[in-house]
């Protein structure tokens, strides 16, 4: 649903990995300005080093393998994922309110635009009655399978949407073995690359683009660059297995 009374919302891409707490730092601090009027929505677009995130629903008997990667402990809505190289996040700060006036009418929104800009790449791609995120139909033999493509999980601070979504684009889905992705155990998840696609990220980010401003409202450039952060070059060393639980700002959950 489009707002054509808002302001475009700024549109930013960081190239690089992004530490994931400075990333939560930043993040909290635009959903303050924007919350008080000081700061435009923002949609941003990153890659981190490879973790894992707790959301407010996570079961700790879906961690499999705690010392496989850090683990952050997270405020959105959801259980447990996987971020890493490869893998498009994408961080969405706007007025829910004011937007949608409902929570979930803005998840709907995020995976309709999600669906949209993956069809425009020749993915065909839905959702599924009682889950939340994007999902591909595929055989495995004789035996058809509902493998994720994109999670979803926000959170709302002061009706101010923070989190967002990750689109497998290639990252190491091996990964995902140390945790039970999204608590769900019967279906897996699969990637553009895994699916024989060979989309970059920034034919993913054009169609992204093209596909907020169909559904959602114009955007703009970022006058000044990424929201403030200095950010590692790639290659970084993430820190180490475990640092980061328990962390992260408090907020009021989303949907899981």
């Amino acid at each position: 649903m489009k707002s054509p009374a808002a302001a475009p919302v700024e549109w930013c891409v960081t190239h690089g990995l992004v530490a994931y707490a400075e990333a939560s730092n930043r993040m909290a601090e635009r959903v303050d300005a924007i919350a008080a009027g000081k700061a435009r929505e923002l949609v941003w677009l990153l890659e981190h080093p490879a973790l894992y995130t707790a959301g407010t629903s996570a079961k700790a008997a879906d961690l499999i393998e705690p010392e496989r990667l850090p683990v952050y402990r997270s405020g959105r809505g959801g259980q447990f994922t996987y971020h890493g190289p490869g893998q498009r996040v994408g961080y969405v700060m706007l007025n829910v309110r004011a937007r949608w006036g409902d929570v979930r009418a803005f998840v709907s929104a995020l995976e309709g635009l999600i669906i949209e800009a993956l069809g425009s790449l020749g993915v065909e791609a839905h959702t599924r009655n009682g889950f939340v995120g994007v999902w591909v139909a595929r055989q495995e033999g004789n035996r058809p399978r509902q493998d994720k493509i994109a999670a979803i999980g926000v959170r709302l601070r002061r009706w101010v949407s923070s989190h967002g979504f990750s689109i497998n684009v290639a990252p190491d889905l091996s990964h995902f073995a140390g945790i039970i992705p999204c608590g769900i155990r019967e279906d897996g998840v699969t990637s553009l690359a895994a699916l024989g696609h060979g989309v970059g990220m920034d034919a993913l980010d054009r169609a992204l683009r093209t596909a907020f401003e169909c559904r959602i409202g114009p955007t703009c450039e970022t006058p000044e660059g990424p929201p403030g952060a200095v950010y590692p070059l790639p290659g970084t060393p993430p820190p180490p297995p475990g640092a980061g639980v328990g962390a992260g700002p408090a907020g009021v959950p989303g949907v899981s």
